[in-house]
């Protein structure tokens, strides 16, 4: 990284795509899930260069059940989501009783009202399974944002949980999931580790949750500055997935960020 913090950029061929093709990367603007707003990551994707690409039968398998996932909503009355939630809450704080799915316990949590389960809109039950396996994965890192334990903290920091809704909601549009196949070069390099390893949609949400604590930290940011830290992120993001020798996740610079 030069002293800016931004990774210089071998652009990767693939299918005969190099730098001097039209691709750019997606510059979409974020937007906060919070009380009086109502969307995330609102896109304008109209300089984004798209680019077919084609599927090996692998990797459309792997899309099409990672978007089986997308498709689940929450849903507070089915038994599997009431445990995933309870099962969130004592990875969190193991030596607490919860004392209901709805109370205002879940307010530590970062949660904007007592019932998370208005809260899972934007990102659907893959976002609570996101949450859940970042933390049993890299529980250090999990807890440190959590509770805020790392660096000069703002008076007015973002909540956590609602923090993580956002950050699936912007993977999913920065690798543009719901196509039925990749449209940008970002989205076929992930179909194609996707295709190796199953767990990278959520690998890359505990990445991004990671970096984005320390874009936070970097920019010296408070609540109001959440959309220009998201920004800022994913245009990180997008660098480090262009860099030649990316082969696998683990190989992002930002990956070293994350602590078991």
């Amino acid at each position: 990284m030069g002293e800016s913090g931004e990774s210089s950029v071998a652009v990767r061929r693939i299918h005969g795509l190099d730098r001097g093709s039209n691709y750019s990367p997606s510059s979409g603007s974020t937007a906060w899930i919070g009380k009086g707003l109502s969307c995330v990551c609102a896109q304008g994707r109209e300089s984004v260069a798209r680019i077919p690409f084609e599927l090996t039968p692998s990797q459309e398998e792997c899309l099409q059940k990672l978007q089986r996932r997308l498709d689940v909503v929450y849903d507070s009355t089915k038994v599997e989501h009431q445990e995933a939630l309870r099962a969130l809450w004592y990875v969190a704080f193991p030596e607490v009783e919860l004392r209901g799915l709805i109370t205002e316990q879940w307010k530590e949590m970062g949660w904007q009202g007592k019932d998370p389960s208005t809260d899972f809109r934007g990102g659907g039950f893959i976002s609570l399974e996101n949450l859940l396996f970042f933390a049993r994965t890299f529980p250090k890192s999990f807890h440190d944002l959590l509770q805020k334990r790392v660096g000069d903290r703002s008076l007015w920091e973002y909540p956590f949980a609602v923090a993580g809704v956002n950050i699936t909601f912007m993977l999913i549009q920065m690798l543009d999931l719901r196509a039925a196949k990749p449209r940008t070069m970002m989205g076929a390099l992930f179909l194609k580790i996707l295709a190796e390893d199953e767990r990278t949609f959520d690998l890359l949400y505990c990445i991004t949750f990671k970096l984005m604590d320390h874009q936070w930290l970097t920019m010296n940011a408070s609540y109001m500055d959440f959309n220009a830290v998201m920004k800022a992120t994913r245009r990180q993001l997008e660098r480090e997935f262009l860099l030649e020798d990316i082969q696998r996740l683990e190989d992002m610079p930002s990956f070293r960020l994350l602590l078991r």
